[in-house]
């Protein structure tokens, strides 16, 4: 495989060739029965992926949204931290690999030294043979390595930990020893849920440990202060565009050559950083000559902007806004 490729596409073909060694019916039902398991309670001793075909349909249904996810997430960090590059990574519960690729891709040019933490041996080993079939050298280079993820884990100090799609995985108690244990070794953070109400709680609870550790939010937020969000009345998650494979639309039953991912996150600092001055954090309405924007602002504020056809620059700006973008745009953009 041609290593220049970016790793997007990368996956996707990797991923391809994954799911061209078994029927797409057989990865569909493993594909169900691993929703069914995900949506219930998974005691921590317990991986979800038991075996090769649970962690190829697994890697098939969840690979690309989550690369996706991570990927907004890791850009959001490096707007607010344009000149920090990190030397180590650290994927903490990482299975195939998901968030060491959004890394990879990241920092294209000077990719840090990977180390994939997870219990499920499966997942590990698969996630090796994608990182060799996708020819990129960070990934190449990764470390795979079976850890029990609970309040046992213990890890070297490292510039970067990414957490994606594990909390739910874990009890209260491994929960926040994990949380806190990747605040203790980390200089960045970056933690990815599901976008819903759940998952957005999980974030929050997450958030507030790793302030409590001494870290301040670089984004989402544009601050580091409660959340302003009413517990109950909502929650903050933001929207993915996940190409999809023609493999990948069997496995799903999709018929569309997209889906869009939903997510929740938080990425949080022990340097300097310089959050967004305001997030849009719901899908832009544009109406006949003025578009309204719903923005967290600094200082943990929620409010409403209209953006008028008179303002010029600003309207045309404020048409091109896309759900999760920092508001408002920087002035070289404009």
């Amino acid at each position: 495989m041609n290593a220049t490729l970016p790793t997007a596409e990368a996956l996707r073909d990797a991923l391809a060739e994954l799911l061209a060694e078994q029927p797409p019916t057989q990865t569909a039902q493993a594909v169900e029965r691993l929703i069914a398991n995900y949506r219930g309670t998974t005691p921590t001793d317990a991986p979800v992926l038991r075996d090769r075909s649970d962690v190829a349909a697994y890697a098939a249904y969840r690979m690309p949204a989550t690369f996706e996810a991570v990927r907004s997430a890791l850009a959001a960090l490096r707007a607010a931290a344009p000149e920090w590059s990190p030397a180590t990574h650290t994927d903490i519960g990482g299975g195939t690999g998901s968030a060491s690729w959004a890394v990879a891709e990241a920092w294209e040019e000077d990719a840090p030294r990977t180390t994939v933490l997870d219990w499920a041996e499966p997942a590990l080993a698969l996630g090796r043979e994608l990182a060799v079939a996708s020819g990129v050298p960070a990934l190449l280079a990764a470390e795979w390595r079976r850890a029990r993820i609970s309040d046992a884990l213990r890890m070297a100090s490292t510039d970067l930990v990414t957490v994606s799609y594990v909390l739910k995985e874990l009890t209260p108690k491994d929960r926040a020893a994990v949380v806190i244990e990747a605040a203790r070794a980390a200089q960045a953070v970056v933690i990815v849920e599901p976008g819903t109400p759940d998952g957005y709680a999980r974030v929050i609870e997450a958030r507030d440990r790793l302030i409590a550790a001494g870290l301040t939010v670089a984004a989402p937020c544009p601050h580091s202060d409660a959340c302003p969000i009413e517990p109950g009345s909502d929650w903050c998650h933001f929207a993915a565009r996940v190409s999809r494979s023609s493999l990948h639309r069997q496995v799903k039953g999709g018929s569309l050559p997209y889906e869009d991912e939903k997510f929740s996150y938080v990425a949080a600092v022990r340097f300097p950083a310089t959050p967004a001055p305001a997030r849009v954090t719901r899908k832009p309405q544009i109406r006949k000559g003025l578009v309204l924007l719903e923005l967290c602002t600094q200082p943990g504020e929620l409010r409403r902007e209209t953006v008028t056809k008179r303002q010029g620059p600003l309207y045309k700006a404020a048409r091109d806004a896309e759900w999760g973008d920092a508001w408002p745009p920087d002035a070289s953009d404009g």
